[in-house]
């Protein structure tokens, strides 16, 4: 009788268990419902400024070339890398300030002058750069992969600005002032394996202001004219941009800044460009 009863028991433990599953299934917790992501706002990619390229003006160029003078004179080697080195630069000379001044035998290349055609028809303007290859100054720097060197000079160096100076002769004076020498100059270097249609090989740089509309004659400028010389400062064999020589402690030093130009122009006072001539030209 007991084991009816143990064998009735076991079907309804069964039962009894799988009634508690069904009714765990039954409680289960529902399915989460899916989140969408929030999508994540990519940072743009902002370029970074090219550097700025600063271009030489002549305040700048004569402040490298007056520290340079005073470098040499104190007898103290220059310190740390020459920032002048690979900087392009663009510095105007006037010349004509006083007037015509014919070209002279004999009389120092390397600057600008103006002077009249015949019956004042026109004006002929010219610059024939200075051979400056066998200069006490290039011949003693070791530039021995130079075949040429034109010389530039940049008169009244105690000018920032490229303009005529205001100042007038002394009336009382017995006669015209001399002219200081010039101390500061650009040296357009030329390698040896180089293109030789660069240089000027003792040319002149050339140009004629013709009369304008029914004009027959050409007027004197006021305020001269300008040449206008631009490129890149180079270096000497010993990486400085400017080399300087004297003759003595109480003479003041001549500077020269090792360039290659790329253009060379003849401008109106009002800096109009009249002419120009670019490297290869």
């Amino acid at each position: 009788m007991n084991g009816s009863v143990e064998i009735l028991r076991r079907p309804l433990v069964a039962l009894a268990a799988s009634g508690l599953l069904l009714s765990a299934c039954d409680r289960s917790e529902p399915a989460e419902t899916p989140v969408e992501a929030t999508p994540v706002a990519e940072t743009p990619v902002v370029p970074l400024p090219a550097p700025v390229v600063t271009t030489l003006d002549r305040k700048t160029v004569l402040e490298g070339l007056r520290r340079a003078a005073s470098i040499y004179a104190s007898g103290a080697p220059p310190q740390g890398p020459d920032t002048m080195v690979g900087k392009p630069f663009s510095i105007a000379v006037a010349f004509g300030c006083r007037g015509p001044e014919p070209t002279v035998e004999g009389q120092a290349e390397g600057l600008a002058r103006w002077s009249w055609a015949p019956e004042r028809r026109a004006i002929q303007l010219s610059m024939t750069p200075g051979n400056w290859t066998e200069s006490a100054l290039i011949a003693g720097a070791g530039g021995e992969g130079w075949e040429a060197v034109e010389g530039f000079w940049i008169t009244r160096p105690w000018m920032e600005e490229g303009g005529c100076p205001a100042l007038t002769a002394d009336p009382l004076a017995s006669g015209p002032a001399a002219p200081s020498p010039q101390t500061v100059g650009l040296a357009a270097v030329f390698e040896a394996d180089g293109s030789r249609l660069e240089r000027r090989n003792g040319r002149a740089y050339v140009f004629s202001v013709r009369p304008e509309g029914e004009a027959e004659t050409v007027t004197a400028p006021q305020a001269g004219y300008r040449l206008r010389l631009e490129g890149r400062i180079g270096n000497f064999p010993d990486g400085r941009a400017i080399r300087c020589r004297a003759a003595g402690p109480d003479q003041r030093p001549v500077c020269i800044a090792a360039v290659r130009l790329d253009r060379v122009a003849f401008e109106n006072a009002q800096g109009a460009a009249l002419s120009e001539w670019r490297v290869g030209g």
